[in-house]
């Protein structure tokens, strides 16, 4: 008896729950569809029309509450437009470039969605004058010559740039580069420049800066290819004694014949060294801005590969891939140590197990090198071939200065 009231208020407790939860549901339920259709959002009618382009034909409207777009086709491309009152005071074509794209298929599992957007440096937003003046163009016409500008916003942080529908200045006189292997040592010709945003008009100028130009300019001798740069990297004779300046055919030795393969030299001035690298059949693409000089096309010029990035972005190479990375001087503390340490874990990303991190002639206080750079640069889990510690002296012994050159080697096992 004691058990059947004892199951009757068991099953009368369990039944008013149940009550109780189904009764919550609908209230939420009710309150939830009341805010609904209070706060549904309706697209505006008013769409951003890009500079000098045809009134996009409008096709559709979506309404949803999570999207405040409008959908349209101009010419073939369906895409999105924002709505004009929920973004800052930007140019028209950088908001086509940046508005959703609609994939013509419709859902890719590729990219799980049905619309592209187009990737842009957030910083780009934070500079809309600048930004404004780099994205007025007339569309299928020329473009500004405005290379300063396009690096500035890349210095701030606006990277990558976007795109542009309109086509860069070249030089009138253009003639066909020096073909290889000529082209490797030889100066090209002045034609290949269009020398708007540089001090010096042509490379004679630039041959000499290093003895007529007072001041600091970036690689102030790097176009020089019968000066230093002629015997850079060749020798490996100094650092057997301990020197800072080791040779490219030492480094190669550290690995088995016929790995090293393919590189990447970041801030490499006038890539000399993957020329050098080049002659032994190694591919390497060199990293460098033009800061008052044209750095890119003297690169390309060559006959290697240039790619224009800051340091600041991350390295477009997937993880695991690179045989080897080297850096000379760019790397040192002039970059916030925080960027340093996100930069020297990218290049660990894209060097495979067991490849080679250069680090050359890195320069800081002698102070900063112990306290500081050491435990960063050891943080990051290479393995220490070769480092050398020197006397940075061609600034004053006062300052106190130190040059690191190490050889740092990712763990071919437990790399992760």
């Amino acid at each position: 008896m004691d058990s059947q009231n004892k199951y009757s208020k068991s099953l009368s407790t369990n039944l008013f729950f149940l009550f109780l939860l189904l009764s919550t549901n609908l209230l939420t339920l009710f309150f939830s569809s009341t805010f609904y259709s209070s706060c549904s959002f309706t697209p505006s009618s008013t769409t951003i029309k890009p500079t000098n382009t045809p009134t996009p034909t409008p096709t559709h409207t979506t309404t949803t509450p999570t999207t405040a777009t409008k959908l349209s086709t101009k010419g073939t491309d369906n895409y999105f437009e924002p709505n004009k009152d929920s973004i800052p005071d930007l140019p028209s074509e950088f908001l086509a470039y940046t508005s959703g794209q609609l994939l013509p298929f419709g859902y890719s599992t590729n990219f799980d969605s049905d619309t592209i957007f187009p990737p842009v440096g957030l910083s780009c937003t934070r500079f809309p004058g600048e930004l404004r003046r780099y994205m007025s163009y007339q569309v299928n016409g020329s473009c500004p010559d405005d290379e300063l500008l396009a690096q500035k916003l890349l210095l701030k942080g606006c990277e990558p740039l976007p795109r542009r529908r309109c086509r860069p200045a070249a030089s009138p006189d253009n003639v066909e580069p020096y073909p290889l292997p000529t082209s490797l040592w030889s100066t090209p010709n002045d034609s290949s420049v269009v020398w708007t945003a540089y001090t010096c008009k042509n490379y004679d100028c630039l041959i000499n800066r290093s003895r007529n130009q007072k001041g600091f300019d970036d690689c102030k001798d790097c176009f020089d290819l019968q000066g230093r740069e002629k015997t850079r990297w060749s020798t490996s004779k100094d650092s057997k004694y301990g020197g800072l300046d080791f040779g490219i055919d030492e480094v190669l030795g550290t690995r088995k014949p016929g790995t090293v393969r393919i590189g990447l030299d970041i801030g490499g001035g006038a890539a000399t060294f993957a020329v050098r690298m080049m002659e032994r059949n190694v591919t390497i693409v060199t990293t460098s801005m033009n800061l008052n000089g044209p750095f890119n096309s003297f690169i390309a010029s060559r006959g290697v590969v240039p790619l224009y990035i800051s340091v600041s972005q991350r390295l477009p190479f997937f993880d695991n891939t690179l045989d080897i990375v080297h850096s000379m001087h760019v790397l040192s503390n002039w970059i916030p140590t925080t960027l340093l340490h996100f930069l020297l874990f990218d290049i660990y990303r894209v060097l495979r197990p067991g490849g080679i991190f250069w680090l050359d002639h890195f320069f800081c206080a002698g102070d900063q090198l112990e306290e500081v750079y050491g435990p960063i640069i050891e943080s990051v889990g290479f393995n220490k071939l070769k480092w050398v510690v020197g006397r940075k002296l061609d600034r004053g012994p006062e300052l106190r200065e130190m040059y690191l050159s190490a050889l740092l080697e990712k763990p071919l096992k437990n790399s992760w």
